[in-house]
């Protein structure tokens, strides 16, 4: 059996490494990086609290030694189903089943302003992109005698009231906190708003009410301006500008406010669901097609009754379906009875600073917040990572921070343009 795999995030990584030493099945993984990365993490990146090799790892090294796995670098073009091909930007490939695992992209609801000029929080280029500039506004913010315009570099906004919203807002208020004024004391007589806005009237949407009310009153507490019913219209000329009526001035408009699925060439145009995303039966094989399946964020699955309208974009349902499908094809090659996908929620949860987040476990409901769910936080996040010199790098820089409040990894790093 030969299977293509598209994208080598929390599904497609699963999904490969439950094939692994198969001696029937033969798996080549397709992603436009040549290394995989812990996108729950990226913000820590983006505020130098991590460096990038401490969520991130090379699929060919992940790869080596194991027989049946193959790497290829390249970005998908176009599927030609009825010829069991896909074109890549750097050839094509045949397959017996295709798999797309190619998570999100960030969504900008068709504002142009906002994707032109926001600083978007989805890919590890993202966070670099994020952390240089930041860096280089607190430097020209340093120098900068103008009042008002030292005011919109050092003034973040941020869009998006979900765990990503409201952990890098968090992090802003501890690094305002504890290392703004310390390595920048020309800034010591200059105000420095942070602001975290959502169009609806919570954070974190789809936690408990218990989890909303201590992340405000947490983030609050901080110093962070929570801007809730705020729907973001444009941002231009160093304004965000709301539905009602209200603007702020910033040169940091950070985008956190939704993702949309991509559209491939070649699929059918019945494939598609709600938000672009792939709608599949309770197998996760891709409505209108054969041997093409979807998983994680970027499937559709109504067939679970638990979801009716399709399960949450978060890492457990891609992992738990990408298992789920190698399961079913090590079961066809056995004529065995495949397996519906059920998803088992195991919680939410969100890290506002220091000693402070929040959890939510679905069985029995149980709601922690402050150290211990910050605690909870931290070991899932670690033993979550690719290896154990991932979670040995991570653990190394989360004690650092925790003892000394701040880290040294806040260097402006840019690629020679010559180069690219």
């Amino acid at each position: 059996m030969n299977i293509v795999i598209i994208g080598g995030g929390f599904a497609g990584l699963n999904l490969a490494k439950e094939l692994l030493n198969h001696p029937e099945i033969q798996v080549t993984l397709v992603d436009k990086n040549n290394y995989n990365f812990f996108p729950p993490l990226i913000y820590q990146v983006a505020t130098a609290f991590l460096e990038p090799s401490s969520i991130s790892y090379p699929f060919r090294k992940f790869f080596a030694g194991k027989k049946n796995l193959q790497f290829r670098l390249g970005e998908l073009v176009s599927v030609l189903p009825s010829e069991n091909k896909v074109i890549l930007s750097n050839g094509e490939l045949s397959y017996d089943h295709l798999v797309f695992a190619t998570g999100a992209e960030t969504s900008y609801f068709g504002m142009e302003n906002v994707m032109k000029n926001a600083i978007p929080m989805k890919t590890l280029n993202d966070a670099i992109v994020m952390r240089n500039t930041l860096l280089k506004n607190l430097e020209k913010a340093a120098i900068c005698k103008e009042i008002r315009k030292r005011r919109k570099l050092l003034t973040i906004v941020v869009a998006g009231g979900g765990p990503t919203g409201v952990e890098v807002s968090g992090m802003f208020a501890e690094m305002r906190k504890n290392i703004l004024l310390k390595e920048y004391p020309e800034l010591d007589t200059t105000a420095s708003n942070i602001y975290l806005v959502d169009g609806g009237d919570a954070l974190l949407a789809p936690m408990s009410e218990a989890s909303q009310r201590d992340t405000l009153e947490a983030l609050t507490k901080l110093g962070v301006v929570v801007k809730l019913n705020s729907k973001v219209t444009d941002y231009v000329d160093d304004t965000v500008y709301f539905e009602n009526g209200e603007t702020i001035k910033t040169k940091n408009l950070i985008w956190a406010a939704g993702v949309t699925a991509k559209v491939f060439n070649g699929m059918p145009a019945e494939s598609y669901g709600r938000g672009r995303r792939m709608a599949t039966d309770a197998f996760n094989k891709v409505n209108a097609t054969q041997n093409i399946y979807a998983i994680g964020d970027t499937a559709i699955l109504t067939a679970d009754n638990n979801f009716p309208n399709g399960h949450p974009q978060v890492a457990q349902v891609a992992i738990q379906q990408g298992i789920n499908l190698a399961k079913n094809f090590k079961a066809s090659l056995q004529n065995k009875p495949l397996k519906p996908f059920v998803y088992n929620d195991k919680g939410s949860m969100a890290i506002i600073g220091k000693n402070k987040a929040v959890v939510d476990l679905p069985s029995p409901k149980w709601h922690f917040k402050g150290f211990f769910a910050w605690f909870i936080w931290l070991f899932v996040h670690l033993i979550s990572l690719i290896t154990y010199r991932n979670r040995l790098n991570t653990f190394y820089n989360w004690m650092v921070a925790y003892f000394a409040s701040d880290q040294s990894l806040r260097m402006i790093i840019r690629p020679d343009k010559k180069q690219q």
